[in-house]
């Protein structure tokens, strides 16, 4: 049996990490396991972590649930340590193969002799997270559910749009300090 791990915050779960997942699902066997793990378990509520590890992975099985993929979920800690983190991340996801399209995170995971697939990227520039939580953040004052939907369907997957609406998951970005200075 064959782990193929899949790390990312999911802050929220975007079509950058479906195609990822997907990447990941085509090496999986009938005995191998899919193992998403979500990294920095311990954030939430805060700009750029704005959901829970709990609820990263309500979406998650919100998502693998519709597109009939069987994940393991697991989450980690971060410890703001590069050089250990592969070895605090492996006594969770265990050993197997990663699948990334993060350069450095490919590298210190070779470098821990770990073999690393790494699929080619896909729209890099509009599914980067920071970009997918500001779209989120204009429509988190919209109190009109299909146009949610409609802005959101182009970068995020359409079961955990649903999970955000039926869980009023997005208003919270509304209230986030900004750092911008209206006066």
């Amino acid at each position: 049996m064959t782990r193929y791990i899949v790390l990312g915050r999911f802050q929220p779960f975007h079509m950058g990490h479906e195609y990822l997942v997907k990447s990941a699902y085509e090496h999986v066997g009938d005995d191998d396991q899919l193992v998403i793990a979500i990294g920095s378990q311990q954030a939430g509520w805060e700009p750029t972590n704005p959901w829970t590890a709990d609820e990263r992975k309500a979406m998650i099985e919100a998502w693998s649930q519709s597109a009939n993929i069987a994940v393991e979920i697991v989450g980690i800690d971060d410890i703001n340590d590069p050089p250990n983190w592969v070895e605090h991340a492996r006594k969770t996801h265990g050993d197997g193969i990663l699948v990334t399209t993060d350069g450095p995170t490919a590298q210190l995971y070779r470098d821990a002799g770990y073999e690393v697939i790494e699929p080619e990227m896909q729209q890099r520039e509009q599914f980067e997270g920071w970009r997918v939580r500001q779209t989120a953040k204009m429509l988190s004052t919209v109190y009109d559910d299909e146009a949610v939907r409609e802005v959101l369907k182009s970068s995020i997957p359409q079961a955990v749009i649903e999970w955000l609406i039926e869980n009023d998951a997005l208003f919270r970005l509304s209230t986030f300090e900004t750092g911008v200075h209206a006066g």
